[in-house]
């Protein structure tokens, strides 16, 4: 797969760069294994945001994507390569020789008119499943399952790959791409090859605005100077000027006078003050710890009354 760079007529397209999508060799999909996706756009049961800021988004169905390949034997044929909204991974229609379609992760070197198989007579190619006890070691192999006929949960995403370091009784040795050696049944199946799109770990959306595309209200918009203490996770501004007081005051302490000293405390009891308001306004949170008039006229004018 290759990747498109863009002139650097913007701060966003400088580092920018996007799949020009050459594996993909069939556009729309088949509409027999299409679902739709239910959204709950940050809503309970009862209909009442619990998660802000979801929803929205392009409107996506789902691929049933065949997991398990049951289907030993029977020689299948690769009728294209689509794109998967839901996955990382690329995705390959196959047509059995009975007629029937379905869905499978699309490895490297896996191309329109290849003929995939599943079962103890198929061959060490790329696309072929069969169980983790025929294949021999050293193989690179994707989409293992965990327990026997349950479909594949290991090494799914673009261009992972495991490999098979040993066999020893019912069980097999597997190096994940995390580099974990776990053991796997090896009565589970798992597929020869490395999973496609290997370049999608180098695509960078260049700004947070091509992330949230076509998601409503989606912009970074409630920072901390918005919201109270009491309304936002992170402290809002007041927990900022809290801190900003007490460290102004710790480093205070060791100088000389006590103007100093005095301004980093009203800082940080101004930030405590609008911590604890919550709703209230902040003008009654600043009228609660700013020095009143005639105080400022007695520290910072001179005059003694």
């Amino acid at each position: 797969m290759g990747m498109k760079h863009f002139n650097p007529t913007t701060p966003s397209l400088r580092n920018m760069t996007v799949s020009t999508f050459d594996e993909i060799t069939k556009k729309t999909p088949e509409k027999s294994l299409l679902a739709t996706k239910k959204k709950n756009a940050g809503r309970n049961s009862y209909g009442r945001i619990t998660v802000r800021h979801q929803g929205g988004g392009n409107r996506q169905k789902y691929r049933i994507v065949d997991f398990k390949r049951k289907k030993d034997d029977m020689t299948a044929t690769v009728i294209g390569i689509e794109y998967d909204p839901n996955r990382s991974a690329n995705i390959a229609l196959i047509e059995y020789e009975d007629g029937e379609r379905a869905y499978i992760l699309a490895p490297i070197g896996l191309t329109d008119g290849n003929k995939v198989v599943s079962g103890e007579k198929a061959d060490i190619k790329p696309g072929n499943c069969m169980k983790i006890e025929n294949i021999p070691v050293g193989t690179m192999i994707h989409n293992i399952e965990l327990n026997p006929g349950q479909g594949g949960k290991l090494v799914r995403a673009a261009g992972q790959e495991a490999q098979l370091m040993a066999k020893e009784g019912k069980y097999a040795h597997v190096r994940l791409p995390s580099g974990e050696m776990r053991l796997v049944m090896a009565r589970c199946r798992a597929t020869i090859g490395t999973i496609g799109n290997s370049d999608h770990e180098n695509v960078k959306v260049g700004k947070a605005g091509n992330s949230a595309l076509g998601k409503v209200g989606q912009a970074v918009s409630n920072f901390g100077s918005k919201m109270g203490g009491k309304d936002y996770t992170s402290g809002g501004i007041g927990s900022n000027l809290k801190m900003m007081g007490d460290y102004l005051q710790a480093s205070s302490m060791s100088k000389s006078g006590n103007a100093g000293n005095q301004r980093s405390s009203r800082l940080s009891r101004f930030g405590s003050g609008m911590m604890n308001a919550g709703k209230e306004s902040m003008a009654q949170a600043m009228s609660n710890v700013m020095p009143s008039r005639s105080m400022y006229r007695r520290r910072y004018r001179g005059r003694d009354d």
